[in-house]
This record gives structure tokens, C-alpha cells and sequence, in this order.
């Protein structure tokens, strides 16, 4: 008997219905993001890798490899201007021909001199149009490359009282929100509304909990959802609750899976807390469908390719193990108020080793048995060594 037939015969007997399960496995899409491949770092040093992709054509190569080995990392997320390029049909076209979907467009607006002192918040009127302006274009950079969304983080906020005034920032914000969502109007573009906690602000965030993204949401227009980052919050805040929070209100646009210790730390996803993890799937595998769930790590020591990979075998195997849970046996514990038992039937169904459930779905996908292990061995990272070598690379994020 296989390690899978073993553990398929003992979740039938618990009364799983082991179909469904890889039914809805089988459906999981993960956006991986094309700056996870490239050069990127912490604001102290960025270590450039032999083999790291030049090009954003590169980056997608990467990515798409990640997708043959997983079988559902079927999506790639870019980031403007990392990844700009003068024809984005053609980019779109590249996307497609490598058997991927173009996830949201990222605009970067907290790299520019001139955003010192914020980008859509800035006080001065120009700034703020030319913020507005790269808004507009990758709105149009997503029509052209099949992209459904735009990801919107912003760094702008103040780091001393009295700098700017607080509520007028709000304001400038959310004028330049609903000028966006008008001139997305016609392509259907998704605005997925992120926020931060703290930094690079450190007085004040203008986007600062899920509570002010979702009223912002709800000022912009029927297309503004709330982005949730794993890394964003401060320590101990329960994401699972929020998710549940805001999906129950209809605004829960989607995910930018990462891990932490500290911070917003950009880990391995599941590598720090794959229990959290795992509770973050359970209420999400509650909903009628997932919403995005978009890989947002920056790997500054490890090698990308392997760490985007491991994410998201990770997050297969936690989806897997919320899958398991007996959502009727659970519903009964709480109404009786046995707490024991019910976080025991959680417990039970994240102590489960799915990797011979999660390999079988792979394998039925067509992608690998041993997606890391393939990896290591099948030649893939030789190759970037020898076609691109120890060249520079062009800069993925902070690293420039």
C-alpha cells in the first residue's frame, strides 16, 4: 500500500470525502510575484545570486517553472517600473505563452525622490497628480496585459506630530482613489487596497489596519477590495478573524502570503507559524471561493527560484489540512460550548502529514511528486547558471 492509499484509507474512515478534497486542491491558484525572482533585499544590502533572472521575460521564465513543478502557481504579479517594457501586448502575449495568467499590476510609488513626503498624500498638488498619473497607466498596463487588478500599497504617511495634517491626507488619498477606479471603469479593473502597520511612517500610516483600508474601499467604489498582508499587522493580531470579518461584509479582495518573526520579515510563507497559516485556511476554505492569494516575499539569502516554490508547496499543504477539518462536528463543539474538543478537531486535522495527499493532487495536475527535490535535481538551476551566469541583474525591488 502507497504512503498516499494509507492516508486516503484512514481519512475515508474518519469520514472525509477524500474526492472533494482533491477536487478543491486541484483548484487552488497561487500568484507568485515576479519581484521574488529578482534582486531584492533589506534596506542594509542586497547579495546578487549567480543565475538571478536579468529581465523581466527572465523573471517569468522563473515563475513559470515554479508553476510546472507545483501545478498551481498558475498566475504572475508585476511590478511597474521593475518590470515596464515598451510593448505590453507583447508582455502579456509572453505571459500566456508560458502557460501563466498575469496577476495584479503593482505600481511603485515610494521609490521616487519627489515621494518623500508621500505620493498620493503629498501636499503638494503636482506630486500628487504625477502619483495619480502611474496609478492611471498601470491601470491601462493591466488592461494590456490581461491583468483583472491593481495591488496598491503606499508608503505615505508621516513620521512626526504636526507634520501634515492627518484627516486631509485621508482625503487626498481617496480623491486620487476614486479618480483611479473612474478611469478603470471600463476594463473592470480590481483595486485591491493594502495597508501597514508602520514603515517607512512611523507616526502615522495613511492606510495604517484593514479597518481604514475597508472604509476606503467602501468610499472608492463596488470594485475596491481589501488586500490582507500576513506581515502587516502588529504582533499577536489574529488575521484569521479579520479575513472572516471582512469577507462576511463582501471586501476581502485578497492575500499576500509571506511569514515573520518581527516584522513584515517577507519569509518563506508557512516557514515561522504554519499553525497561523493553517487557521487563516480554515476560515478562508469556509467561503464559497478563495480570494487572490498572491505570493509577496523578497528572499534575500536563499535561492529564489526554491524559496517561491516552497511557499507555495506550503501553502498546498495548509489549504490540504483546513480541507480535512469536519466543519459539522466542529459547528456542533462550539454550539455546545466544548472548547477542548473543538480546538482538538483543529489540532488533529493540522498534525495530519499530508504530503503524499498534496502529491497525488500534483501528480493528477500533471506537475511533480517531488516539486523541491525536482527542482535540485532536474537541472533547472544549472541552466540559469550557465545562460545567465554571474551577470548583474536587474534590481526586483530595494536592491538597485
Amino acid at each position: 500500500m502507497t504512503d498516499y492509499e494509507h492516508l486516503a484509507g484512514r481519512l475515508r474512515d474518519q469520514g472525509v470525502d477524500v474526492d472533494a478534497v482533491q477536487r478543491r486542491l486541484s483548484a487552488l491558484q497561487v500568484e507568485v510575484p515576479s519581484w521574488g525572482f529578482g534582486d531584492a533585499g533589506t534596506r542594509f544590502a542586497t547579495f546578487q545570486q549567480p543565475g538571478r533572472p536579468r529581465t523581466v521575460f527572465e523573471r517569468i521564465d522563473d515563475a513559470a517553472e515554479v508553476h510546472r513543478l507545483s501545478g498551481t502557481a498558475n498566475s504572475v504579479a508585476l511590478h511597474i517600473p521593475w518590470d515596464a517594457v515598451e510593448d505590453y501586448a507583447e508582455l502579456g502575449a509572453y505571459i500566456k505563452s508560458k502557460g501563466l495568467g498575469t496577476g495584479p499590476i503593482n505600481p511603485n510609488l515610494f521609490q521616487d525622490p519627489d515621494y518623500k513626503l508621500g505620493s498620493v498624500t503629498n501636499p503638494d498638488e503636482k506630486i500628487r497628480a504625477k502619483a495619480t498619473a502611474h496609478l492611471v497607466e498601470c491601470g491601462e498596463i493591466a488592461v494590456a496585459t490581461g491583468s483583472g487588478a491593481l495591488s496598491l500599497w503606499f508608503a505615505d504617511g508621516t513620521n512626526y506630530a504636526g507634520q501634515d495634517d492627518l484627516l486631509e491626507r485621508r482625503q487626498r488619498m481617496l480623491a486620487s482613489l476614486q479618480e483611479l477606479h473612474k478611469s478603470t471603469q471600463a476594463g473592470g479593473t480590481e483595486l485591491l487596497v493594502e495597508y501597514k502597520l508602520y514603515e517607512p511612517a512611523f507616526y502615522a500610516t495613511d492606510l495604517a489596519d484593514w479597518g481604514s483600508a475597508a472604509l476606503m474601499c467602501r468610499e472608492i467604489g463596488e470594485r475596491a477590495k481589501v488586500l490582507v498582508d500576513l506581515g502587516h499587522h502588529a504582533q499577536g493580531v489574529n488575521i484569521e478573524q479579520i479575513v472572516a470579518i471582512l469577507a462576511s461584509y463582501g471586501l476581502l479582495g485578497g492575500f499576500h502570503t509571506n511569514d515573520r518573526r518581527y516584522g513584515d520579515d517577507d519569509l518563506i510563507t508557512g516557514s515561522v507559524n504554519p499553525f497561523a497559516l493553517f487557521c487563516i485556511f480554515v476560515e478562508l476554505a469556509a467561503l464559497p471561493e478563495l480570494p487572490r492569494i498572491t505570493l509577496d516575499q523578497s528572499h534575500n539569502i536563499e535561492s529564489k527560484v526554491e524559496a517561491v516554490l516552497r511557499s507555495v508547496v506550503n501553502i498546498q499543504e495548509a489549504y490540504a489540512k483546513a480541507l480535512l477539518v469536519d466543519r459539522v462536528k466542529l459547528r456542533e463543539l462550539q454550539q455546545t460550548g466544548d472548547v477542548n474538543g473543538a480546538y482538538g478537531l483543529l489540532a488533529d486535522a493540522f498534525a495530519h502529514d499530508v504530503r503524499p495527499l498534496t502529491a497525488a493532487v500534483r501528480e493528477g495536475l500533471g506537475a511533480s511528486v517531488d516539486p523541491v527535490g525536482d527542482l535540485r535535481s532536474g537541472g533547472y538551476m544549472q541552466k540559469l547558471y550557465d545562460e545567465r551566469g554571474a551577470e548583474a541583474g536587474v534590481a526586483g525591488g530595494w536592491g538597485r
